[in-house]
């Protein structure tokens, strides 16, 4: 039966392979897998149970890279830090676990444990001893060994903002630099898969198959209401054009309070999380930006894409922002 939350994509990763990796006491029967086959079904997505020494799940996870050669990693927690050595893939690493060994400790995650997910050889329960953990703590310091400036472009960590299990986007950071804190918590669930994990593929999508989409700008002047919250219909047209768009947020460039473009980062990564990543633009010289529509209340005359008046008699609301692209279906 099809998860009613999660939409389906089906020209994203086309005729591609995904890989999941799981986390601890987890296995390939996690829900994401089923949120991941059901958000891209023209992918082939798999996944297997991983074994609980560290050293034999990194020799089924090689293994399983040399014979089925995924075109994508995603892995969470324990699986993330796994995912972080594939390296030669692209990768998404959501909440990585690369300090594994103390994190067991911590959280009193040795002795009787009861997998979260059945597992292909029945077992119900496994038993982690100090030595089993200690393995993981050696595991760990092999990892960012491989990491090279083309790794750095193929790696992407999600992080939760409200984790509270793993905190290593400061490690995972001095590393790589496509480090994106997203609205969640230690587990991936409908929403943040949703809203973290399907833009970034989207990304990855499109670079792998060098597709570029029409370039949509966002003046702020059309994203809050006079109380400073996102005005009506803000966030449904956002998720909209993101799916046939490249969306950027353009801010006034400050020239004396530079506080304000702390404050505005802070409102667009409140408001729109992932998508909005690395998608903010602060400038005075809008016409100077090149792109296919700018929406805003008063669009620069002279910028080369088609200007869309937002509060006008036509484009009063961001419902009717949205009727208008759905017409223009992607164009």
């Amino acid at each position: 039966m099809e998860n009613p939350f999660i939409k389906q994509y089906p020209d994203l990763m086309a005729g591609k392979k995904i890989m999941y990796v799981h986390g601890f006491g987890s296995s390939a029967q996690s829900g994401t897998v089923k949120r991941t086959a059901q958000a891209f079904p023209n992918a082939e997505v798999f996944a297997e149970d991983l074994p609980l020494h560290p050293a034999e799940a990194m020799d089924l996870l090689h293994k399983l890279c040399e014979e089925r050669k995924p075109d994508l990693i995603i892995g969470t927690s324990m699986g993330g830090m796994y995912t972080e050595m594939l390296y030669g893939f692209d990768r998404i690493c959501v909440n990585p676990a690369f300090q594994m060994g103390e994190t067991m400790h911590e959280h009193n995650m040795t002795g009787k444990q009861v997998w979260l997910n059945p597992r292909k050889d029945g077992e119900k329960e496994f038993l982690v001893t100090k030595a089993i953990v200690k393995e993981y703590k050696e595991v760990t310091e092999q990892c960012f060994s491989g990491v090279t400036p083309e790794e750095q472009s193929r790696v992407f960590g999600l992080f939760g903002d409200k984790d509270p299990l793993v905190h290593t986007f400061d490690l995972f950071h001095q590393h790589y630099p496509q480090a994106v804190h997203f609205h969640g918590e230690h587990r991936m669930d409908d929403r943040s898969f949703m809203h973290a994990v399907v833009p970034v593929v989207r990304w990855i999508s499109d670079r792998q198959e060098g597709r570029e989409r029409p370039v949509v700008y966002i003046d702020s002047s059309t994203l809050r209401d006079d109380y400073g919250h996102p005005k009506s219909s803000l966030n449904k047209a956002f998720e909209m054009l993101i799916e046939r768009y490249q969306v950027y947020v353009v801010c006034p460039a400050p020239t004396e309070d530079p506080q304000l473009s702390a404050d505005w980062q802070q409102w667009i990564k409140e408001t729109f999380s992932v998508p909005a990543w690395n998608h903010v633009i602060f400038t005075n010289q809008k016409a100077q930006l090149y792109g296919d529509y700018f929406i805003d209340t008063h669009p620069a005359p002279n910028f080369m894409g088609a200007g869309v008046e937002f509060g006008s008699d036509e484009m009063k609301t961001w419902e009717d922002v949205i009727v208008y692209f759905e017409r223009l279906g992607g164009q």
